[in-house]
């Protein structure tokens, strides 16, 4: 599961007995969650999964452009504290609204004896592309870890598919290769048949904004092109 290491928590509205309602949360592993795709503004009748090379029925795959924007997402229950649930492997944006809780029940909810859909059918789902990370990656990743900014999974999950993703808007062609962005930091890469090679970390602040904002919350970003400046030359790609 791509989020697996995502943790969350699920927050409840106190005097409306939500307190009984989770009497033996605590004895279930993982939990369904029902919620509402809150920043959609529409939806589409054909759409373009990540996993595919085409438009299918939205009601043939997960897409949350969907006529009523439920979505619907199991995660891994690891406690709570009064009416908050702290949970992980949760894929749902902040503040989505929660409609319900039901309890993952394995026996019930793990069929073994079913189709994957087009899934399973050539040319979909398309061939995850190899994602190879450089050694000065490894190295600006490592220093964005220690400090609490984890991206290699996300790098992962998203190049995976390749550079050409149609329904992924955040991935500029670069002369020489591409630039990927995810959140406030970038990524350069080049690709080569199905391989997909990271060289560059970046940040998302041009040099000028970190001189001149001095908002504590860029501090990391000052410290990343501080640490960039330590080590070996920039990689030339634009």
């Amino acid at each position: 599961m791509a989020a697996a290491e995502v943790r969350g928590r699920i927050e409840l509205f106190g005097g409306r007995g939500f307190e009984q309602a989770l009497s033996d949360v605590e004895r279930w592993s993982h939990l369904w969650v029902l919620f509402w795709f809150h920043l959609n503004s529409g939806w589409r009748p054909m759409v373009r999964p990540p996993r595919g090379d085409r438009r299918r029925g939205v009601f043939s795959t997960r897409s949350p452009h969907r006529p009523n924007p439920l979505g619907l997402s199991v995660v891994k229950f690891e406690g709570r504290n009064g009416l908050i649930l702290h949970v992980s492997g949760i894929d749902i944006l902040d503040g989505s609204p929660v409609f319900d809780l039901k309890p993952y029940v394995a026996y019930t909810d793990a069929l073994v004896e079913t189709e994957n859909g087009w899934l399973q059918a050539a040319p979909d789902p398309i061939a995850p592309f190899e994602v190879v990370l450089s050694e000065r990656v490894c190295a600006q990743l490592s220093f964005l870890a220690e400090q609490g900014r984890t991206l290699e999974e996300a790098l992962r999950r998203i190049l995976k598919l390749g550079p050409e993703q149609p329904h992924y808007r955040r991935i500029k062609r670069l002369a020489r290769g591409y630039l990927l962005a995810v959140k406030e930091w970038r990524a350069v890469f080049v690709a080569e048949g199905q391989l997909v090679t990271v060289v560059e970390i970046r940040s998302g602040y041009r040099a000028s904004e970190l001189a001149e904002n001095l908002d504590p919350a860029l501090d990391i970003h000052r410290a990343f092109v501080a640490f960039n400046a330590a080590q070996s030359p920039e990689v030339l790609i634009t």
